[in-house]
Order: structure tokens, then sequence, then C-alpha cells
């Protein structure tokens, strides 16, 4: 084991770049996953091996960690001063364990897909990770971001996710509107008083939801090629829905009907 203890030493110094900026996440192809939840769905999908091994002084007292560790004897494993380890962890709390990996290339062309997302300027990190990890539990194949969505790959965006990214084909700085003209299948948006309600549509075969902008919803570009534009009944006094739990409601009444 090696151990980094000094602000200086060149191989922390590019941890903290990656665990910082999108550019270098994208640039270098890597991201950090904390925590052994994560590594674990990350090593259950292919049985992929991390880059590097990145532990605190605490690691080796945890009993999940420790057994974790044994199934990557071959990765390089370091072990940070505890004040190093917290610049890289966005949690109040650190957790004991970080993974530098190279990020997962799934890909899925969008001829090929019959059951995905269109996501919009999404922006709010824990939304995305929220929609990806609920895209990943109903099933859909792909995941197709537009330029202003929020970096995928941030470790926000991982933690929310909760292991769902590796499972997805995720697909970033996507034309949207190429694509939903382009998409083989129907293509659906929710619209505040559309006519048509979300349970009477029939959402078997190929189909993709467009899913927008938090505060601002879908750009009307994209709202102009979506073949069908419906309503989430909503007989309560709130007049929308999360953007995260609107996109789960769409994703699971698909999910009853193609059972």
């Amino acid at each position: 084991m090696k151990y980094i203890t000094s602000h200086s030493n060149p191989f922390f110094k590019e941890l903290l770049k990656l665990a910082s900026s999108a550019r270098q996440r994208q640039k270098a192809q890597q991201t950090l996953l904390e925590g052994a939840h994560l590594l674990q769905a990350y090593h259950a999908f292919g049985s992929q091996q991390p880059q590097h091994l990145l532990v605190t002084e605490a690691a080796v007292q945890n009993r999940e960690v420790a057994e974790l560790l044994k199934k990557f004897p071959d990765v390089p494993l370091s072990q940070l001063d505890d004040s190093l380890f917290a610049e890289l962890s966005e949690l109040k709390t650190p957790s004991c364990i970080l993974a530098l990996i190279e990020i997962p290339q799934i890909s899925i062309p969008s001829v090929h897909s019959s059951f995905c997302l269109l996501l919009e300027d999404i922006q709010d990190p824990g939304n995305l990770g929220s929609i990806l990890r609920t895209a990943a539990a109903a099933g859909c194949d792909a995941v197709f971001l537009s330029k202003n969505c929020a970096d995928a790959w941030s470790p926000k965006v991982l933690r929310a996710g909760m292991g769902g990214h590796f499972v997805l084909s995720i697909h970033e700085s996507i034309d949207l509107l190429a694509m939903a003209t382009a998409f083989q299948g129907k293509t659906f948006a929710t619209v505040v008083g559309a006519k048509n309600n979300l349970y009477d549509c029939d959402l078997r075969g190929n189909i993709a939801f467009a899913i927008g902008n938090e505060g601002a919803g879908l750009s009307k570009s994209l709202l102009a090629v979506i073949s069908q534009h419906i309503a989430i009944p909503m007989p309560g006094r709130s007049e929308s829905l999360n953007v995260a739990a609107a996109t789960a409601v769409c994703l699971f009444e698909a999910v009853r009907q193609r059972r």
C-alpha cells in the first residue's frame, strides 16, 4: 500500500481535478466512485476492475470495505491522509473508500433503442441521478442527454444514481431534436393541460419519453417534434411534480403496460 500525505502529490492533484471538473472527467474518461455500495455495483456489472483504490486509515477497521478490497488484489491501493480524502469527498461524513474508474462505454445506437429517455437541460445533479436510477430500475436501455444537462458522471450524480449508471447506455451532449425526429417509435412529453392522459396512452413497442428542464420544461422546438403530448392526472392541489417524480410515474406506467 502506498501512503499519500501531501497536498503536492501529483497523483492527488489529478484526483482533485477529477473530483471537481466535468471537463477533466471528459478529457480523462475517468471518474471517482465513493463508498462501498457504488464500488460493489460497478464490480457487479461485468466484474469490472477499478484503476486505483483509495482508502482512509479507518478502512482497515471496516469489515465491509476489507471484504470488498479482497475482490481487487491486483488493483493499486493507496491510503490517503484523512484531510486529503475529505477534499475528494463531497459528503459531510466521508466514506472510507474511493475508486478511480474508467467511465464505462456502453453504446446502444438510438435507432436500436426500444425504451429510452431524452433529457433536456436537467441541471440538478440530484434530479439527474434519481432519473438515471429510476430508468435503470424500469428497464430502460438508453438515456440521451442534451449538452446543458449536468455531468452524468459527476460524484453527486453517481451517488444519487445508486449504481444505475452501470446498467444503462448513457449518451451525453446529444442533439435531442435530431434524435427525436429520427427515433423509430413513439415519443411522449408531459405537458400541463395536455388533452391526452398518460394512463390512456399505449406505451408498448418502441417508446421515448422527453423530459425537460426543472423550471423551463421542454423547449418549444423539441416539443414540436414530439408525437404525443400527455398529462399526468393530479387530483390533489399541487400543480406539478418534481421532474424525477414525474419521470418515475411515466416510466412505471410503461412498465405496467409492457409486462
